[in-house]
C-alpha cells in the first residue's frame, strides 16, 4: 500500500475484516474465505446496496453522505475515533454534540491544581472561562468579581478594544459599573505583535465561527455571538468579514494597579480529546516580571488556604476554580 492507495476504501475494507459475523448479530454461515464480514452483510446491516459497497472499497466511489457515513460507523461498529476518521477520509465534518462541552477532564483539573503557582487558566470552546489558578486571578483580577456575562475572553477582548479606542466612553462606562455594583479592576492589556492586539482577537473570531459550525443547536453560544454581533462593531465587521486566524505565543504587557507593568509571553495549549483550551502567563527568568508574580503569588497563596486545596464545585456542568 502507498500513501497516494485510497484510504476511504482501505479503510472500509480492513475494519469489515476485522468484525466477525457473530459479533454483529449474523451467523457465521459455514466456512469462509475471508475473515469477518462479506461484502453483502456489510451493506445489509448499513441499508446499502452491495454496489455501492463495493464502489466504496474500491474507490470508484469516494464521497459518502454524511447519513452514509454514519450507517457504516454503526454496521462497523467504530469507536468515536474511528468514526471520525471515517468522515474525514470521506471528506466530512465528523458529527460533533449539539452544545459545547464545559466537562474538565481529572487531568487537566490536575494540572491546574499542580500550576498554583503560575498564572493559568482553561477556557471551553466557546472561550468561557472555567477554572484558574490563583495567580491568575491575582494578575488579571479575581473572576468572582467579574459583571454577569463577562467570563467569556471574546467579550472582554472586543471591549477591551473599544475601551482602548474611546477612553472618554471607558470612563463613564466605569463610572455607570461602579454606580451598579459592577465594577471591574482586572488589568488592561496590551499585544506587543504590531497589531495592537488585532491579530488574536481575529483567531477569537475564528475560533467562535468554528465552534457555531461545530455546535449549531448550543443556545449559550447563538446567544454569545449575537450579543457580540449587537453590541461590538469591531466584532460583527471581523464576522462579516469571515476572519479567519490562528492562536500563535505572543507577548504582552499587563498594567497591574499593583505591581505596575509586567511583560510576559502567553501561550494556549489544546487538550487532545477535548476542545478546551489552556492559557498560560510566564515570565523570563530573572526579569523585573519575574519578580512582579512571585510578589503577587505570595498574596495567591495566602487566598487559597490550604496547599491542597481541590477544584471547588463540579467541573463537568460548572465553572470551577482552582483555589
Amino acid at each position: 500500500m502507498t500513501a497516494q492507495d485510497d484510504q476511504l476504501g482501505w479503510l472500509l475494507k480492513t475494519w469489515r475484516a476485522r468484525l466477525a459475523p457473530s459479533d454483529a448479530g449474523l451467523p457465521s454461515g459455514g466456512p469462509r474465505r475471508a475473515a469477518g464480514l462479506r461484502r453483502e452483510e456489510l451493506a445489509a446491516l448499513a441499508g446499502l446496496s452491495v454496489d455501492y459497497v463495493v464502489r466504496l472499497e474500491q474507490g470508484r466511489a469516494r464521497h459518502p453522505s454524511d447519513q452514509v457515513a454514519t450507517a457504516l460507523a454503526r454496521a462497523l461498529q467504530l469507536d468515536d475515533a474511528e468514526r471520525d476518521h471515517l468522515f474525514r477520509s470521506a471528506g466530512l465534518l465528523p458529527p460533533t454534540s449539539a452544545v459545547v462541552s464545559r466537562h474538565i477532564p481529572p487531568g487537566v483539573q490536575r494540572l491546574v491544581g499542580r500550576l498554583r503557582e503560575t498564572p493559568v487558566a482553561v477556557f471551553s470552546a466557546s472561550w468561557d472561562l472555567l477554572t484558574w489558578s490563583p495567580l491568575w486571578g491575582r494578575l488579571l483580577g479575581d473572576p468572582e468579581g467579574w459583571p454577569a456575562g463577562e467570563r467569556n475572553i471574546v467579550v472582554r477582548a472586543f471591549r477591551d478594544a473599544r475601551r482602548e479606542a474611546d477612553p472618554a466612553a471607558a470612563v463613564e462606562e466605569d463610572r455607570t459599573r461602579t454606580s451598579t455594583g459592577g465594577a471591574d479592576t482586572a488589568v488592561r492589556t496590551r499585544h506587543l505583535d504590531g497589531s495592537g492586539g488585532a491579530r488574536f482577537r481575529a483567531a477569537l473570531v475564528a475560533d467562535l465561527r468554528r465552534a457555531l459550525v461545530d455546535h449549531p443547536a448550543d443556545p449559550h453560544l447563538r446567544g454569545l455571538v449575537d450579543g457580540l454581533l449587537a453590541s461590538e462593531p469591531a466584532f460583527a465587521a471581523l464576522w462579516a468579514q469571515g476572519a479567519v486566524g490562528v492562536h500563535e505565543s505572543a507577548r504582552k504587557v499587563m498594567d497591574h494597579p499593583l505591581v505596575g507593568p509586567l511583560e510576559l509571553d502567553c501561550d494556549v495549549f489544546t487538550v487532545p480529546g477535548s476542545e478546551l483550551a489552556i492559557v498560560a502567563y510566564t515570565a523570563a527568568e530573572g526579569s523585573p516580571a519575574a519578580a512582579a508574580l512571585d510578589f503577587l503569588r505570595v498574596g495567591a497563596v495566602g487566598a487559597a488556604g490550604a496547599p491542597g486545596a481541590d477544584l471547588v464545585g463540579d467541573p463537568g456542568t460548572e465553572e470551577a476554580r482552582v483555589g
